[in-house]
């Protein structure tokens, strides 16, 4: 089936027309994303200029004080209370050593001793609950947690000049 002359006139006249269409698309979306593009590197010079310096400021003023008192803390505890409690653990265990290695010379030489198991103590183990330290723990990293909250919070709240506009049709000033 051939197609009259004028039927093969307005075919290439709207080849011509679908052309030219997909030329100024490409043309526009080019344009669009040199427009993305420097929206890019604007927002990324406003969060360093703006931004980053908002939050640090925001935290040594909020979260900062917290967390180095949540340090200084955390130290003294470490230094002491576990540090002494450790101490006191390794030295009765190197003297439990000690006494295991004079009854084994003892038993090597000939001199073993004797003991009634009707005469050692019971010991009772301890009972297990949550100390000073671990609730100091959890209050300060509860503490901690909230200050970073906080910080964030003030770093992403809302500022109208910050968002895009509700209208979208009209250009923002610059």
């Amino acid at each position: 089936m051939s197609l009259s002359r004028k039927r093969k006139k307005e075919l290439r006249k709207l080849q011509t027309q679908a052309n030219r269409l997909w030329e100024s698309q490409q043309v526009l979306v080019g344009e669009a994303a040199t427009v993305a593009k420097e929206a890019r590197r604007q927002l990324g010079n406003y969060s360093r200029e703006q931004l980053v310096p908002q939050a640090k400021d925001t935290y040594g003023k909020y979260a900062a004080p917290y967390v180095d008192k949540g340090i200084s803390v955390s130290r003294h505890l470490v230094n002491d209370k576990v540090v002494p409690a450790a101490g006191a653990v390794v030295g009765s265990a190197l003297s439990v050593w000690d006494a295991a290695n004079d009854t084994r010379s003892k038993f090597a030489s000939g001199r073993g001793f004797s003991f009634s198991p009707a005469h050692l103590p019971v010991i009772e183990p301890p009972k297990k609950s949550i100390g000073a330290g671990g609730v100091i723990a959890i209050i300060l990293g509860v503490a901690a947690a909230l200050g970073v909250a906080y910080a964030a919070w003030q770093t992403l709240r809302a500022d109208d000049e910050l968002w895009v506009a509700d209208d979208p049709l009209r250009a923002p000033d610059a």
